[in-house]
């Protein structure tokens, strides 16, 4: 399968009975669930856990989201959701990229990104990155592309 990046942490999904709307495709809240849900699950992945930022009163919080919603999925497809850490500037900002694609054919159904902001937990302020957030997501950085 051809993604927009090299080497996407990926999750698979499928779309249930609750998910589908009166228009009989995924619901486009649906796709925002799923893009938290494998954000969360790279981050574990790499080492970072809802307890680290707890641990370090520190969490990457989401100032913007972009969605283009390029394809409907249907009741019960097959889906892979890639993501990829895309740009980070070390201190209080990081990018993160998306895109879901039909596992039988790999055409592309959306793309998204996160703008985030690091935030102090207990406070909600914008804070600088702990030097464990800047290790472990600074060596996980895909090369930006398309």
């Amino acid at each position: 399968m051809e993604w927009d990046l090299e080497a996407p942490f990926t999750l698979a999904v499928q779309p249930q009975p609750a998910d589908i709307d009166g228009l009989n495709h995924t619901n486009n809240a649906v796709y925002v669930q799923w893009c938290e849900k494998v954000a969360w699950a790279h981050s574990e992945y790499l080492g970072l856990s809802l307890a680290d930022y707890q641990r370090l009163d520190r969490a990457m919080a989401i100032r913007r989201g972009e969605y283009d919603y390029l394809l409907p999925s249907l009741l019960g497809e097959a889906l892979l959701l890639g993501t990829w850490l895309t740009g980070s500037d070390g201190k209080l900002a990081m990018e993160r990229r998306f895109e879901l694609k039909r596992a039988a054919d790999g055409v592309t159904l959306m793309r998204g990104r996160w703008e985030l902001i690091c935030i102090e937990m207990s406070s909600g302020k914008p804070k600088r990155m702990p030097a464990e957030f800047v290790e472990v997501y600074g060596a996980a950085l895909a090369q930006a592309g398309s």
